[in-house]
């Protein structure tokens, strides 16, 4: 067992923190968690959505788990939460050229507008070549328009791809990898049963503030600490191999160790004593930020779950959470997600939530003819700057590494997701991967 007295910092209370602190706790550590916000999770951190006589908590951003997140499901196991979760089937929809249509079985594949049978054929071929492709180092190589054209042609690239890729990864998608689409028509396939058949999804009751509360408990039965509404400001080194923490509004902390789970951007900025290359890599991470509303309404816009918007919107797409959560979780209403990706210094950041408002309302009303502002029970706005990076063409060769030159420092975050498409699983599972490596390289450093 190691020795209490030797001291871990974790700066950052997302999913990926308090994984990595409940695993370092587990070994025996002395860990603190530091979290910025006011409630720990980060991108899953829960948040209320006030109507008249009701508060409503759910998630701030909308997320699902899947049958087969390993690691997530590993996770909710412990915790006692597994067995709890409500699994649902779910529909998508597609919105082009004024008009919403299903997109959930092979029936309504081949129904759909504005595609000719051809196109939907080569269409089909790209999904099917994406699903069965294991071994996505090559398409790390390839741009997203070669491997697109190549399958799907030029016609459907430009008339499908462009508008979802554009959506998502704005400018950048012309600097995007094959890797990213592979990665999304992998997370999409695994959530559909049969091909082209409906999806499956679950959900915690209460949402991810279920999942969180548990986890904080649990990381206090191993002694550890969660402390928020603390923001660091520097990590640097000592003379005696040690770290100082320094924060906006209390004193300095000293630790033997402290793992940095930050974006890359904000961990450049506050570490001290980084080498010139690290600091190039760091810096050389790409980010697309989001911009993403959540509405509490009366009643549902559509029966599906996500509604692809092949048109210009101002919003990314239509996520109706309530299409799989049952609205007895919501006080009875229906909860949709408005998200924007953006490059993060776009003005949009900085606009009003009335602003922000008027005109997702407005696009609301342009599929959706029969919604009425009316219908809005609560309405509320979340920005965050740098939520992914954007996985350009061999991405894998310029990953930061877990151990930093600085003694004792520690760099973990989703820029070391590689290959996918930053989802609480797969954050959960560079946690475990990280709290595996520096455990396995600190009994290294004990038995010497």
């Amino acid at each position: 067992m190691i020795p209490r007295s030797e001291r871990w910092a974790v700066v950052g209370g997302g999913m990926l923190g308090c994984t990595m602190a409940l695993r370092l706790a587990e070994a025996g550590f002395d860990v603190t968690v530091f979290e910025a916000g006011d409630h720990p999770g980060g991108l899953a951190a829960p948040w209320e959505l006030d109507t008249p006589g009701t508060n409503v908590t759910w998630d701030r951003h909308y997320h699902v788990m899947l049958r087969t997140d390993d690691a997530l499901r590993n996770l909710l196991s412990e915790l006692e939460l597994d067995s709890k979760l409500h699994w649902g089937d779910t529909c998508t929809g597609y919105f082009s050229n004024g008009r919403l249509s299903p997109m959930s079985s092979v029936n309504d594949f081949i129904r759909l507008p504005g595609l000719s049978l051809i196109s939907k054929a080569r269409l089909a071929a790209t999904i099917a070549v994406g699903s069965h492709t294991r071994n996505p180092e090559r398409l790390e190589q390839m741009s997203v328009v070669d491997w697109c054209t190549r399958w799907s042609g030029r016609a459907v690239f430009e008339q499908f791809w462009l508008p979802l890729l554009r959506s998502k990864l704005g400018d950048a998608w012309q600097e995007t990898s094959a890797a990213f689409l592979w990665a999304t028509i992998q997370r999409l396939t695994r959530a559909r049963r049969h091909g082209l058949g409906g999806e499956q999804f679950g959900y915690a009751p209460g949402g991810y503030a279920s999942v969180l509360a548990c986890l904080v408990d649990r990381l206090a039965d191993r002694g550890a600490r969660v402390i928020t509404g603390t923001s660091v400001t520097r990590v640097a080194g000592t003379s005696k191999n040690r770290l100082v923490l320094s924060f906006k509004n209390s004193p300095d902390e000293i630790f033997d160790h402290v793992v940095v789970t930050t974006d890359a951007p904000t961990a450049d900025a506050i570490c001290a004593g980084l080498s010139d290359s690290e600091r190039s890599v760091l810096r050389g991470i790409r980010y697309q930020g989001i911009v993403c509303a959540s509405l509490l309404l009366d009643a549902p816009l559509s029966p599906y779950y996500l509604t692809y918007l092949l048109n210009d919107a101002p919003f990314t797409a239509i996520v109706e959470m309530t299409a799989l959560v049952h609205p007895a979780e919501l006080g009875e209403h229906h909860l949709v997600y408005l998200p924007r990706y953006i490059s993060p210094d776009s003005a949009m950041f900085d606009e009003s939530d009335d602003a922000i408002r008027a005109r997702f309302v407005a696009g609301l009303q342009g599929i959706h003819r029969q919604f009425r502002e009316s219908s809005i029970l609560a309405f509320r706005v979340s920005r965050v700057r740098r939520v992914f990076p954007i996985p350009t063409r061999g991405y894998s060769q310029r990953v930061p590494a877990f151990d930093a030159t600085v003694p004792g420092l520690h760099l973990v975050g989703s820029a070391q997701i590689v290959n996918g498409t930053l989802n609480v699983n797969e954050t959960i599972g560079l946690a475990e991967k990280a709290a595996k490596h520096l455990l396995a390289a600190q009994k290294d450093v004990n038995n010497r």
